[in-house]
């Protein structure tokens, strides 16, 4: 053992040589192997860092070894860029060839589709040419030191700190070489800020300086503040951003003009916000619209004869045929006849007739005579009908599973925007079997058909269309049938939905409300061995088996999703997204004389339910390279009335999985303390899964761009799911205020991610460090890990693999 470790150093020790910065340097070359910033207090050293042009390698701490440069100096090992050179002109000669011919024979399919894939080609090539094979984009390039480069650094710095206040700030670098590393360092003597004192508006247009003062407290030149150009950048923007939404229809940023003045004794600024005169008239007029017209244009000229011309709401209309509703087209259009001119109206209306999925394209453009507007909308009807299809994979127990959908999209079914869509969705997924048959392939299909009204249908509310147009609502009427063939049993679903969705106007709030979600569940066959399991649970107080007689399902649910600052979007700004959703189920057996499930003889399934869920999630970016994000999930689902204590199967909770306690197999934590039934594989191979009426669990990452497409993570996960009441099958499942807080799982790892912007594919290696299924004392589980076994126990380390991010 002695003997392999003394192996393993000197191998590692010999890679790190290997792979060293500094090798192959020239005479008088040094690699940049830190760079460091001093003196910054009040100004902000993340964006100062942004602006140094020689960044140093990243690295693996301890030794001198960076795997972007390794990855590098293997492509560049075998790439030949003269060959690439040639390789281009041979292929542009060709291309020539082809264009050539092209000429004498226009339109040949076969000529036009070989010249464009010899034109990708060369694009390629000229990419390669430029930054080397895959290999050497992957990597990255030593930085080695360069002099100029530092200097611009230096001018940038100072730039910086003369454009946020600080006048009187001074900046230098030094460099310190020890054998060919470079240490460099940024000095900067930021003195006292310059902060605003005042700002003054200078115009004669009184309609102007109304509007200025009613919105003076959303400026961003606030008093007090520490004086910055990009705040004069932003509320110049605003400014004529305010203008244009409230009739200034001509009026734009070039007409602003700021004035900084400074007083070096008192250490501010006085601003001067100067609203320069128009050229083409004495003043800045406010634009009323008078007009509005909507042309949908026919596909082709061939239907130019058949236009159907019509007003409603004030709005002139002119179809190439009598296809659609003027009312739910008028519903979208959020400006009126001798409305003030609005951009965010214009925009926002544009947007909702696109929502709609009738129209190729939305253009909004404006004649003007004198004051007055008159807007155009052209579009073009999209297809009639639209044929969808995917074929992907899906991750379910670490295991990739083929899938394969297809849509079919009758637009304008109704004449009245509605859209007939039917679906069709059949997979495989590699699901943990419940009697001890390891990972296989359950298979699954599912077809719909629905019908999507771009209103609300609601019976005896009139004028529903008009008020709630702006929030684009929707209505969606569904039927389908659902599949699922395992080797334990097989489950048939018939379901049918009424459901209502819309959101806010600028999209941070969307709202679902599911009127009626009725489902039909039949489980036709169920092997010996599961049904051994279900009678077993049923003997000790578990009566899970209801869960699988045919059932009636039907529920009243409603979610809320809010989004700050477009969480998912994944720029450099704090956003976050809170997901609440309430659930009522079975409420209509309230009205009935239904008997419960615990009468003897039961064969049919009745169920009635409250559920509840809040899923916050939070993403915070640290600089440019380093990020936070963490999810706080808490859910609860308490059976009631003629359920006698037990949900339908798929209303239970589920902890463990990629998306949740990533260091348990999916659906295999918990509940509380209890402890699972375990196969042969040892400790940790859990053969049920484990369903609850209660979960809480957070996860908290720690991500980081490496090189190239590659991102590294470290996250921590904790949390369990738990029963509301004493399960005799399961001791220690219930939850308790006095130890729940005992019973927490917790597991850690390190994750690695491949962002191609279109796809990121994540790897996440998660290890159990605290098992609360262990008797209390002996829950802490991390100690089995060493250097005989670097995972643990079998088991304790899982690896999942997914597709996005897991939250």
């Amino acid at each position: 053992m002695k003997f392999s470790k003394y192996i393993l150093f000197l191998s590692l020790l010999g890679l790190a040589s290997a792979c060293s910065l500094t090798k192959n340097l020239q005479e008088g070359e040094y690699v940049v192997y830190e760079s460091d910033i001093e003196g910054v207090e009040k100004a902000s050293e993340e964006e100062i860092a942004g602006l140094i042009q020689q960044e140093p390698n990243f690295r693996i701490p301890v030794f001198n070894f960076s795997p972007g440069v390794t990855i590098y100096r293997f492509g560049k090992s075998f790439f030949d860029s003269v060959a690439v050179s040639e390789k281009r002109v041979e292929i542009e000669k060709e291309l020539k060839q082809i264009e050539q011919q092209l000429d004498s024979i226009p339109g040949d399919r076969k000529l036009q589709k070989k010249s464009d894939k010899l034109n990708t080609k060369i694009e390629n090539l000229k990419e390669k040419e430029e930054y080397g094979n895959g290999f050497m984009r992957t990597g990255n390039p030593v930085t080695v030191l360069d002099s100029s480069l530092l200097e611009s650094t230096n001018r940038n710095i100072s730039a910086y700190l003369q454009n946020n206040g600080f006048f009187d700030s001074r900046s230098s670098f030094e460099v310190e070489t020890k054998g060919k590393k470079a240490y460099v360092t940024y000095s900067i003597v930021e003195n006292t800020p310059y902060r605003v004192d005042s700002v003054y508006t200078r115009t004669d247009n009184e309609d102007i300086q109304i509007i200025l003062n009613q919105n003076k407290s959303k400026s961003n030149l606030a008093k007090g503040k520490i004086y910055a150009q990009n705040d004069i950048i932003a509320e110049r923007n605003q400014v004529e951003e305010l203008l244009k939404n409230n009739g200034f229809y001509m009026f734009s940023k070039s007409y602003l003009e700021y004035n900084v003045y400074q007083d070096t004794a008192k250490k501010n600024v006085q601003i001067e916000q100067i609203i320069r005169k128009p050229t083409f008239a004495e003043q800045h007029e406010i634009y009323t619209i008078e007009n509005i017209n909507f042309r949908i244009n026919p596909p082709s000229d061939g239907f130019s004869d058949g236009r159907v011309s019509g007003q409603y709401d004030g709005i002139n209309f002119n179809f190439y045929r009598d296809r659609y509703s003027e009312k739910i087209l008028a519903s979208r259009i959020l400006f009126d006849k001798n409305d003030r001119y609005s951009r965010n109206k214009v925009i926002e209306s544009q947007r909702q007739l696109s929502n709609l999925d009738l129209f190729r394209f939305v253009n909004i453009s404006f004649d003007t005579l004198g004051t007055s507007l008159t807007a155009n909308i052209f579009t073009q009807p999209a297809q009639k009908y639209q044929l969808t299809n995917q074929l992907g994979l899906s991750v379910t127990e670490q295991l990739p599973g083929p899938f394969f959908s297809t849509s079919l999209r009758n637009r304008n079914f109704f004449r009245a925007g509605e859209i007939l869509e039917f679906n069709f969705r059949a997979g495989l997924e590699g699901v943990a079997s419940a009697t001890n048959q390891g990972v296989y392939q359950s298979q699954e299909l599912g077809v719909s058909a629905s019908i999507i009204y771009p209103r609300f249908l609601i019976p005896f509310v009139p004028n529903t269309l008009k008020k709630y147009g702006k929030y684009n609502p929707n209505t969606r009427t569904q039927i389908g049938y659902n599949y699922t063939n395992r080797p334990e049993y097989t489950r048939k679903g018939l379901n049918g939905l009424l459901a209502y969705t819309w959101a806010t106007t600028n999209q941070r709030q969307q709202f679902t409300i599911n009127l009626a979600d009725i489902n039909y569940i039949r489980t036709p066959n169920i092997t010996d061995d599961f049904l051994d399991v279900l009678q077993n649970l049923a003997n000790q107080g578990n009566n899970l088996i209801w869960s699988f007689l045919p059932s009636f399902v039907s529920s009243v649910s409603g979610q809320s999703v809010i989004n700050f600052n477009r969480y998912g979007d994944w720029k450099r700004r704090p956003s976050s997204l809170l997901r609440l959703f309430v659930e009522s189920g079975g409420t209509s057996l309230n009205l009935f004389n239904v008997p419960s499930n615990n009468n003897e003889n039961l064969q049919f399934a009745n169920f009635q339910w409250l559920k509840f869920q809040a899923d916050f999630r939070r993403y915070y970016p640290v600089d440019q390279k380093q990020t936070f994000a963490y999810r706080l999930n808490f859910g609860i689902a308490q059976p009631y009335g003629v359920s006698a204590g037990i949900l339908p199967y798929e209303k239970y909770f589920f902890a463990g999985g990629g998306t949740s306690i990533r260091a348990w197999q999916a659906r295999r934590l918990g509940p509380g303390s209890s402890v699972p039934t375990i196969g042969d594989g040892g400790r940790y191979d859990y053969n049920f899964e484990q369903p609850s009426e209660m979960i809480i669990e957070s996860m908290l990452e720690y991500r980081r761009k490496l090189y190239g497409y590659f991102d590294m993570a470290l996250f921590i996960d904790v949390g369990n799911s738990w029963m509301i009441g004493v399960d005799a099958s399961r001791p220690g499942a219930d939850f308790r205020f006095d130890r729940f807080y005992k019973e927490f799982a917790v597991g850690s790892g390190i994750g690695l991610r491949m962002d191609f912007d279109f796809l990121i594919i994540r790897l996440d290696l998660a290890t159990k460090a605290i098992d609360p299924s262990q008797p209390e004392g002996e829950r802490w589980v991390l100690d089995n890990i060493n250097f005989r076994r670097p995972f643990g126990l079998r088991g304790q380390t899982v690896l999942n693999f997914g597709i996005g991010y897991p939250f």
